[in-house]
């Protein structure tokens, strides 16, 4: 048995989310201390108790799915009594998870990944004014038609579309000028999308127009203490394994305004002889997406505390 263990990114907060951990572990409430005194911010009461709207500014929710997610991860290694790169032969995260498998491989440490997470939401959210950018999720195209039509759509660098994220078969997320963005939405509807619509973000994030805040995480990653992962991690920008800490920093950066390969992400598991894909973190739109991209891999998720024992039992195999 081959495992991958993946993390979310943004769309997956919820309020309440990794709760029943901190109620019943230790371990877990010391990882949304530690997040909170590093932020110098009540993070956990958002994610706890707050308002929908607060826990999806983009800068709290980065940190937050990242503190769940390590939450999980530091029960999991202390109920088995071993760190979780040694339960596993790779880790991957999508967009702000990525940090997440960084975080648990050991590259970075729990208060500096929530550090770079805040500054990464900031910057990303300052990068474009609001109402400039936009985002609009196509479905039922393949990616070759869509990127046919963001080209079409796309008239100048000011008024430009590209594909942010490659999902799965027939999920894609567009991201760009916001009027670029409404013709390239009317473009796949009349090539036979079955839905385009809009995504409740205020900003293009993985478009150029993140450049400034390309620019803002590379000081920032060059400043930073990286280690080497301690385990393979599979890159959002290449789709292949990394460790090394020099190529982790380049690759954060170009992330930024690169398109997320998570298809072509997942898909080069099955090339690595990857079996199970376990996702860690609230929700399940990981366990979702690589059903749909492998159905040989056998894809699940740990976000509550009442599936914890299976996967226990299973990691413990």
């Amino acid at each position: 048995m081959n495992i991958t263990f993946t993390f979310p990114g943004q769309g997956s907060q919820a309020i309440g989310m990794g709760l029943d951990f901190y109620n019943n572990f230790p371990a877990a409430r010391t990882v949304f201390d530690e997040v909170d005194n590093a932020l110098n911010q009540k993070l956990s009461k958002i994610i706890f108790d707050g308002d929908i709207a607060e826990l999806t500014l983009t800068e709290n929710t980065q940190p937050a799915l990242m503190a769940v997610s390590m939450a999980i991860v530091r029960v999991i290694e202390q109920e088995l009594g071993r760190p979780l790169s040694s339960m596993a032969t790779y880790m991957a995260g999508h967009s702000l998870g990525e940090y997440t498998a960084y975080c648990a491989s050991g590259a970075f440490t729990l208060s500096q990944t929530a550090t770079l997470l805040k500054l990464r939401g900031k910057a990303m959210q300052l990068a474009v004014p609001v109402g400039k950018g936009a985002m609009a999720a196509i479905l039922g195209l393949d990616l070759d038609v869509v990127e046919t039509l963001t080209k079409e759509a796309s008239l100048s660098q000011d008024d430009l579309c590209v594909i942010a994220n490659d999902n799965s078969p027939g999920q894609l997320v567009i991201s760009g000028h916001k009027t670029a963005i409404d013709r390239a939405m009317g473009l796949a509807l009349d090539k036979g999308a079955k839905r385009a619509l809009l995504l409740p973000v205020s900003a293009p994030f993985h478009s150029p127009l993140m450049q400034p805040a390309a620019l803002e995480m590379h000081d920032a990653l060059a400043q930073a203490t990286i280690s080497n992962a301690t385990i393979p991690i599979i890159s959002n920008v290449t789709t292949k394994p990394v460790t090394k800490a020099p190529e982790i920093k380049t690759l954060l950066t170009e992330q930024v305004t690169d398109r997320v390969r998570w298809r072509e992400s997942m898909a080069t598991l099955q090339d690595l002889s990857v079996t199970h894909a376990i996702e860690i973190g609230s929700g399940k739109v990981l366990t979702d997406l690589v059903k749909r991209i492998d159905p040989t891999l056998v894809a699940s998720s740990i976000s509550t505390v009442a599936v914890l024992d299976a996967f226990i039992q299973l990691l413990d195999s």
